[in-house]
């Protein structure tokens, strides 16, 4: 891979792509993923790969550097993989990367599918592109591919895209794409950036995908129980904060239905039998109903916050866009100099 001189920002024809690996105490691991990155793709100029050091105890940076790595951004210490994403994005776009491929450091992903991640980008034809495994041929339990399965129907449904593999890290990010996304999940990001995509009108694209024979065990999955905790956790984070009328209408609802039916209860024993009796009913039944009405109020305030987080990040995406051009501004004129 050779460095790209200069940039290349505004020549449609010269694509530069970045590929960004977030990294935690991979320098065993390291070397192969450097090694099987293409050194040509088709349809891009150059190609420039960035390493984020995500505060690792062992050699991963000087690894990095020593195998090629083009630029390695070190953290002081552990922030997660998430916040590692986000800074290689964000380094990517310093760069000046029209596509940004994100890939992880283990080597389950094949440097050989990067072109296949980058052609729709190149085609126009889409902002986003998620490798899709092969998941039914890897080596997972019964209940992990359910819930792959499961995470990625519930993020279809909350995202409205077709994704197939959502938990996937494997994927391909256009420039624009880079600038609006953002991560507010401490631990991961692939879920949350489809559903941020899909909300925000980008044309996400799923293309089948490889991969390599596992050279260490996850660490993101340290357990099946603590695996079954994150995804839920997640799942419901992701409907809280992206569909949160939606949630706390169907609780709220679900409440409010069971109060009434145990308040018609009540009031079928009073006119049959009289007014002695069946008061726990009665207060089970307000106390129902009183606590659906509050979710509902509840969903319609997390609505309105809802509505104003889009807007903010309108507002970040146009600042972010300013500076860009402001620099490219400040470097024309500083080369005619």
């Amino acid at each position: 891979m050779r460095r790209c001189n200069g940039t290349r920002r505004g020549v449609a024809h010269m694509p530069k792509l970045v590929i960004q690996i977030p990294c935690f105490n991979e320098a065993e691991t390291l070397p192969v993923v450097l090694a099987d990155l293409p050194k040509a793709v088709p349809g891009i100029d150059c190609i420039e790969v960035v390493v984020i050091d995500d505060g690792s105890s062992d050699d991963t940076a000087s690894v990095a550097r020593a195998c090629g790595a083009h630029h390695v951004e070190s953290f002081p210490r552990h922030l997660g993989l998430a916040r590692a994403f986000m800074a290689g994005l964000e380094v990517g776009l310093q760069r000046g990367a029209d596509i940004i491929v994100n890939t992880d450091a283990d080597h389950q992903y094949r440097g050989e599918d990067i072109p296949l991640l980058v052609a729709p980008i190149l085609a126009g034809q889409a902002d986003l592109v998620i490798g899709s495994r092969p998941i039914e041929s890897m080596n997972f339990s019964p209940v992990k591919r359910y819930l792959q399965r499961l995470g990625s129907m519930v993020t279809r449904f909350v995202s409205n895209t077709s994704v197939e593999d959502a938990p996937s890290g494997f994927r391909a990010f256009s420039r624009e794409a880079a600038l609006r996304l953002h991560v507010f999940n401490k631990h991961t990001y692939t879920l949350e950036t489809i559903i941020q995509a899909g909300q925000m009108g980008m044309a996400v694209a799923t293309v089948p995908i490889g991969t390599n024979p596992v050279l260490r065990p996850s660490r993101l999955v340290k357990g099946l129980s603590s695996y079954v905790a994150q995804q839920v956790l997640v799942m419901l984070r992701v409907f809280v904060v992206y569909k949160p009328f939606r949630f706390f209408a169907f609780w709220g609802g679900l409440l409010f239905t069971l109060g009434f039916l145990i308040g018609l209860r009540f009031l079928y024993h009073f006119v049959t039998s009289g007014a002695g009796g069946h008061v726990q009913s009665l207060i089970l039944a307000a106390l129902l109903m009183g606590t659906g009405v509050s979710l509902g109020v509840v969903g319609l305030l997390a609505d309105l916050l809802a509505v104003n987080r889009s807007l903010l990040e309108g507002v970040d995406w146009r600042l972010r866009k300013l500076e860009e051009r402001l620099a490219r501004l400040g470097h024309g004129q500083s080369g005619q100099r």
